[in-house]
């Protein structure tokens, strides 16, 4: 019996290690960043976007200010945005906020990362490093994923055991 524990223990351990490794987050104080995401893009293209997930499980607001990458010149905070009936990409004022006890999500058609002046195409399957900036956590570096081009944010979102294509 005492095998069986063993084996259904060790299970149990490689489980939540494959689904912690699937989960792709990063914990900075009362942040939980989660599955930090591009997609690839054709050669020469100049930009793109970064996607992820942010809870902040703390008592106190907080706001993401900045990002750096070394696969881009210059990184920026947007937001999509309809003026005058026109859908506008434009640069978040002051960084995106993260309410207390809240889920803020940067996603396709929503709040996101832009790369600018990137280095190079990014190929699926691939990581870029990039660090974020909170106004109160403050920095943590972290990797995006490279998932294939025009992915809309829903292939990766929960795993649940799924096999997975990085």
């Amino acid at each position: 019996m005492t095998i069986l524990k063993t084996l259904a223990g060790a299970a149990a351990a490689l489980a939540l290690l494959a689904s912690s490794a699937m989960a792709h987050e990063y914990k900075l104080g009362d942040l939980v960043i989660n599955h930090p995401w591009t997609r690839a893009t054709p050669p020469n293209a100049p930009a793109a976007g970064g996607f992820l997930k942010v809870h902040n499980g703390g008592a106190a607001d907080d706001k993401l200010i900045s990002a750096t990458s070394p696969a881009a010149g210059r990184v920026e905070l947007h937001e999509m945005a309809v003026v005058d009936s026109i859908m506008k990409m434009r640069e978040v004022e002051g960084g995106i906020a993260l309410p207390a006890g809240q889920d803020t999500e940067l996603k396709p058609g929503g709040l996101h990362i832009m790369l600018m002046e990137l280095k190079g195409p990014l190929v699926e399957g691939e990581s870029i490093p990039m660090t974020l900036t909170f106004e109160k956590a403050g920095p943590i570096d972290v990797t995006l994923k490279v998932e294939k081009m025009g992915a809309k944010g829903n292939d990766h979102g929960s795993h649940n055991g799924a096999a997975h294509s990085h």
